[in-house]
């Protein structure tokens, strides 16, 4: 997404009102509340419609993939044939995602596989669509102050939705409204915010020198989206197709040959997909790696929360009601982050949050205690989870984003976010997968360790859920690596008097 220099008004005389504003809200509310409600209800769904437990995690795993994959895409689309029109694009495509995936049908075999996986590739195409326009239009028709306010009522609604989904989704899925209802809202507010939204002035970004005879890259494209299905396709389903078998085979080399030719076409094209130069600064590459591997970290919310629902036969409220202390914290340290990075610099709070995450894993990884016992530390690790993606965020946006040339703010920008929806989807897949795959380890050999206290008839379900936790940890881990690496411990004065203005990434990654 290109920058807009002409930030001001239109001279329509057209302003914005706080019913606008609530619009743009709820059409950001719509992917990070009602898409994400599947990380917690999906063990109810996909016992209603009968689908295996492999593709309830590919289902999850599909919407944030198809958001990564072409949210730089429809970022630039907006820039250059409107926002107002990519937005709105998006508001529909949610009401139809949502309308596939209210009305799929349970045990009717493919149909019903295709139509919950068609539903919510469709709800990472609406993802895609909305996030880059809406804050494109924020960023255009508010300035100053008001922009600030504006920006902060945006990432309440993807902060907050994210924080709130897995107890919204638990408190629809276990009424007598059903789980389908969480899609059927989802459908009415999208209408309102149509409403909400009716009669915004259009807005595009000036054409960049030399861009009015560049094709799209749809090589590019293709290879990027071809490679990053088969690695999630392999990783997800690996289960039940046999990890090493020809189907899966055959996936690991469509992953590895389309990578190849995506880097070799993206570093010979003069208008790539995806601007790989941005990576030459070490600063970027540090905080977007370390903001892939944070929202990679999500697979601790499908882990444990279907962990309790399965091992301690919690309903799908019980269980979201573990993550009240993440929504609160989340909240809450937002803003703390920014203070911390005004004194200190981006360098300090990004370790501080991701230790501070990392430990909350930990505590959620203590599957060999008993259930009270595990539900005390689940519910403090969430809430340490939410404290430290909360410190993290707004310091790790501004390392990747004030560290590069103007020129290259809207590339960066779009390449940070697409990070972010990829790492949920990769982190959501491997995780469900390790959770799954270490539930075959013979149970005997498990409690000859002599950890798992308790019931001892599902300890290999208990083992599964920490080796699935365990590698969310070693993901923070990485992370924290790749900031002390790259990220210098105070930045310049020169890089903070010449630092452009972005919006603070919305990111669990939202």
């Amino acid at each position: 997404m290109t920058n807009d220099t002409a930030s001001a008004p239109p001279a329509t005389g057209w302003k914005p009102n706080d019913l606008w504003l609530l619009g743009i809200v709820l059409a950001v509310i719509n992917f990070w509340l009602f898409a994400q409600t599947l990380l917690n209800v999906i063990p109810g769904i996909q016992g209603e419609l009968n689908v295996t437990r492999s593709l309830a995690n590919l289902a999850v795993a599909v919407t944030s993939l198809f958001s990564g994959i072409f949210i730089v895409v429809a970022g630039g689309l907006a820039d250059r044939v409107g926002r107002v029109r990519i937005l709105y694009a998006g508001i529909y495509l949610s009401i139809l995602g949502s309308v596939i995936i209210a009305l799929t049908p349970a045990d009717a075999g493919g149909l019903t596989s295709a139509m919950l996986l068609a539903g919510r590739a469709i709800q990472g195409l609406s993802a895609a669509c909305v996030m880059p326009a809406s804050l494109a239009l924020v960023k255009k028709y508010y300035e100053g102050t008001q922009r600030q306010r504006a920006l902060s009522f945006w990432s309440i609604g993807s902060w907050g939705g994210s924080g709130f989904c897995s107890l919204f989704g638990g408190l629809m899925a276990t009424s007598f409204l059903g789980w389908r209802s969480i899609f059927w809202i989802s459908i009415a507010l999208s209408i309102v915010a149509l409403f909400l939204l009716k009669g915004t002035p259009e807005s595009k970004a000036p054409p960049e020198p030399g861009a009015a005879g560049a094709r799209f890259d749809w090589t590019g494209l293709i290879c990027f989206v071809i490679a990053l299905v088969a690695v999630n396709v392999y990783i997800s389903q690996g289960p039940s197709i046999g990890w090493l078998s020809v189907t899966g085979i055959v996936l690991i080399v469509l992953f590895v040959v389309f990578g190849i030719l995506f880097f070799q076409v993206e570093t010979s094209k003069s208008a790539p997909f995806v601007d790989l130069t941005v990576f030459r600064n070490s600063t970027f590459t540090g905080a977007t790696v370390s903001n892939f591997l944070l929202n990679g970290a999500a697979g601790t919310l499908i882990v444990a929360l279907g962990l309790v629902q399965v091992a301690a036969g919690f309903t799908s409220l019980q269980s979201g009601l573990l993550t009240l202390g993440y929504l609160i914290a989340i909240l809450a340290t937002i803003r703390a982050g920014e203070k911390l990075l005004q004194r200190f610099g981006p360098r300090k709070p990004m370790i501080w949050g991701s230790i501070i995450t990392g430990v909350g894993i930990l505590l959620c990884s203590m599957t060999f205690v008993l259930v009270g016992q595990y539900i005390v530390l689940a519910f403090i690790g969430f809430t340490l989870f939410g404290i430290g993606l909360g410190f993290y965020a707004t310091p790790s946006t501004d390392a990747a984003l004030s560290n590069v040339p103007e020129e290259q703010v809207g590339a960066a920008a779009g390449i940070y976010k697409m990070a972010s929806s990829l790492g949920n989807a990769i982190g959501v897949a491997i995780s469900a997968a390790l959770y799954l795959a270490a539930q075959s380890v013979d149970p005997e050999l498990i409690r000859s360790l002599g950890l798992f206290i308790g019931n001892q008839e599902n300890v290999a379900l208990r083992f599964g859920g920490s080796i699935g936790l365990l590698f969310n940890l070693l993901m923070v881990v990485i992370a924290i690596i790749s900031i002390i690496l790259t990220v210098p411990r105070q930045r310049t004065k020169e890089e903070d008097e010449a630092r452009p203005e972005v919006p603070a990434s919305p990111h669990f990654g939202n």
